[in-house]
């Protein structure tokens, strides 16, 4: 599929798509959504500019290799769930703190943190599958 209304609509669609995949991450806090479904969107959004533009150029944007951004995902995600540990609580209790910025104070949580793992993970993983198969296909 390498027409010109792909290759041109494509990084428009890819960053529409991660916009959208951090606006799901971040509602997934409180409400459906969250780290999972928001991962599964950005890597698909990776997936279609490696499409449009070839995997090389996914790669060199990206500035890291996929599996590298699921590794840091994994230990954000496992930091979330021993963090309690240092207040003797248990595995993967919800620690919530105020930070104070200019403005106001804005709650952050242990919680948040794992589903930003989750995220990274997600899309790192899949990203990386996807890629795999995209250059495997134009061999």
């Amino acid at each position: 599929m390498n027409t010109l209304i792909f290759r041109t609509i494509a990084p428009f669609l890819a960053a529409l798509m991660l916009v959208f995949s951090v606006f799901v991450l971040l509602r997934g806090h409180n409400e459906p959504g969250g780290g999972f479904i928001g991962g599964l969107i950005a890597a698909s959004a990776f997936a279609i500019q490696g499409l449009a533009q070839g995997v090389s150029a996914v790669r060199r944007a990206l500035k890291m290799d996929p599996l590298g951004i699921a590794a840091i995902g994994l230990l954000l995600s496992a930091l979330a769930g021993f963090l309690p540990f240092l207040g003797a609580m248990p595995f993967m209790t919800g620690l919530w703190i105020d930070l104070n910025l200019v403005a106001d104070t804005v709650p952050v949580s242990s919680v948040m943190l794992f589903d930003i793992g989750v995220y990274l993970v997600v899309a790192g993983t899949v990203t990386a599958i996807a890629l795999a198969l995209e250059e495997k296909e134009t061999d």
